[in-house]
């Protein structure tokens, strides 16, 4: 038993059947609904079942040579109880479990989440093609826990597996049964149900969940994660995250003492075998690595529309649509022009996934060096040019500082800027080579230690942001103030960013602060929450309006997922190689001009 439905009641009809015997040992039981298409139940005389529901337009069934064919689809045979297709559908699995993979208790789901039956109610009906219906899959005993007055389960073609020879059926319409996983997928891949069924979902119990969960034609998995702690004695196995990544992931909720979330998988490879490289250490990925690391599914439309367009990258790209249609046209320190929207607002969800934009490739080598070079504390762009990142080196570079009034700055020395501030602020600052150990206050670690010692303080504070250092900088910050916030024994952080270049720039930032806040998650014995990344002034530059309509064009990809190396506890003993990202897959880059 895997669910308890308790839907809204619906009339159940009973039916009288008339059942006819043939010499090859098949039984013939012709249901005839009061009103509706004809049904057809045919079983086998060994005893397992294979249902064709009554559909207008459904040919008659034949039988030769002790064989039941469906001559609606002339590659389909049942032989021996057991269908044979050569195409199956494919399906997706929605389940609820606890963290230890829990689904039941005592043949009865152990808790009563309203939210979770609206969700599982939403996935399962809802379709694209309003002329077509969705089917769920379940096995018998799962389908004895719906209430009577409740089933079938309305607006959807129930599929009940079943090998038991004397089980009964009363109802027709809109019922079929199959004597196996197989089957059932073959009939519904077999006319008119591949005409007439947008979906497939599997949905208990624990058997058949089992069988389906990590099986090569299981698409998704939409898993409602229980997160407190529930007495459970039946189980499903563990989901084969090398071949599954997040998608979506809900806010955590809390009903009736229970804390769950929403969180939805895809296949994103056809098996196990493939290993994820480390996409951080010595250099750029290898062609080879990101050839590892590329999906086998490239198109991930099959998802329910509700489900797709809550990945989270289409907050991104749904703002910069905004503001290149809405955008106020305004001039800008650098003499490009902009498109601007004022007072933004973004939210990712960092609890299952790291949110690295998927439509066009993001450089996050560049994204790790400069996030630890940040934290080392150094103001000098040549740092980050020997390891072969240049994102400062306009900003660094001999005509812009005269240009800034810093002729008397040496190249590559960008001033008091970000890691300056994070960790020496107030120090008075005299050039890029000098030891400022010990002098001005150190904000990170005030930080780090806020959030270990006193969680509930809302003072937990990291500002870049200092009038009195501004004119030394080569750039004032565009991410200038960042807030830290405990919940749970999760850490999140809220970012707010003056100046936004939607197109180079914000893709980075995202991915930078939501780095920042899994490194320091881990360094306070906490888990990552959310990043919520607050945007003043959001601008796309004129150079980039075309680069960032190619990128409109492009459908996201699953976010990959980070790993972090979990013996580091300290803020500054952390390297590039400590950080691996697994399953990123993202589409081409997309060059768009630095406006400096």
């Amino acid at each position: 038993m895997f669910r308890i439905f308790r839907s809204a009641s619906i009339t159940s009809k009973v039916i009288p059947s008339v059942s006819a015997s043939c010499s090859l040992g098949v039984e013939f039981r012709k249901s005839y609904p009061k009103s509706g298409p004809l049904s057809k139940v045919i079983r086998h005389h060994c005893g397992s079942i294979v249902s064709v529901a009554g559909m207008d337009g459904v040919k008659p069934v034949t039988v030769q040579n002790g064989n039941v064919q469906h001559e609606f689809h002339r590659n389909m045979t049942v032989q021996n109880g057991n269908s044979h297709h050569d195409t199956q559908r494919t399906f997706q699995v929605v389940v609820a479990a606890t963290r230890n993979l829990g689904i039941g208790k005592d043949g009865e789901l152990p808790w009563k989440l309203p939210s979770e039956l609206k969700f599982f109610k939403e996935v399962t009906m809802t379709t694209s093609d309003p002329g077509k219906k969705n089917a769920v899959i379940m096995g018998r005993r799962t389908w004895e826990s719906i209430p009577v007055k409740s089933r079938p389960l309305p607006g959807r073609l129930n599929v009940v597996l079943t090998r038991s020879g004397s089980f009964d059926l009363a109802t027709a319409e809109n019922v079929v049964i199959c004597g196996s996983m197989n089957s059932a997928l073959d009939l519904l891949a077999a006319s008119p149900y591949c005409l007439s069924i947008e979906k497939v979902f599997v949905i208990g119990g624990g058997q058949v969940l089992s069988e389906a969960l990590n099986a090569p034609g299981c698409e998704a998995i939409h898993f409602t994660d229980i997160e407190t702690s529930v007495e459970c004695d039946t189980f499903i196995p563990q989901i084969n995250f090398s071949v599954f990544q997040p998608w979506y992931s809900s806010q955590p909720m809390v009903e009736n003492n229970i804390r769950f979330s929403f969180v939805t998988y895809v296949r994103v490879r056809n098996n196990s075998e493939t290993e994820h490289p480390d996409t951080v250490g010595n250099g750029e990925t290898t062609d080879q690595h990101l050839q590892m690391d590329k999906f086998d599914v490239e198109k991930f439309s099959f998802l329910p529309k509700m489900i797709f367009e809550k990945h989270e990258e289409y907050i991104y790209l749904n703002l910069v649509q905004d503001i290149l249609k809405n955008g106020a046209e305004k001039n800008d320190r650098t003499g490009t022009g902009t498109l601007s929207k004022f007072g933004c607002q973004m939210r990712f969800n960092l609890r299952q996934s790291f949110p690295l934009l998927t439509t066009k490739r993001v450089f996050w080598r560049g994204v790790v060096e400069e996030l630890l070079w940040f934290i080392s504390g150094s103001t000098n762009a040549k740092v980050l040019q020997e390891k072969g990142i240049h994102i400062w080196d306009g900003n660094a570079s001999r005509e812009y500082l005269d240009s800034v009034g810093l002729a008397n700055r040496e190249e590559g020395d960008l001033g008091p800027i970000y890691g300056f501030q994070w960790r020496h602020f107030g120090a008075e600052y005299t050039n890029m080579h000098d030891d400022y150990t010990g002098k001005g206050f150190d904000q990170l670690m005030d930080v780090i230690d806020k959030i270990k010692n006193n969680p509930d303080d809302r003072r937990i504070i990291l500002s870049a942001w200092n009038p009195s250092d501004l004119k030394q900088m080569a750039l004032p910050p565009c991410h200038m103030f960042a807030q830290f916030y405990v919940e749970n024994g999760e850490l999140s952080c809220q970012m707010y960013q003056r100046s936004a270049d939607m197109g180079l720039g914000v893709p980075f930032n995202i991915a930078s602060y939501s780095l920042l806040t899994c490194m320091i998650a881990q360094v306070c014995g906490l888990v990552p929450g959310e990043f919520i990344h607050v945007l003043g002034d959001a601008h796309v530059y004129m150079t980039h309006v075309r680069p960032l309509q190619e990128q409109l064009q492009k459908l996201p990809k699953p976010f990959p997922v980070l790993k972090i190396n979990p013996l580091k506890k300290d803020i500054d003993s952390f390297v590039a190689s400590d950080f691996k990202l697994v399953g990123y897959d993202p589409h081409y880059k997309i060059e768009m001009k630095m406006a400096v």
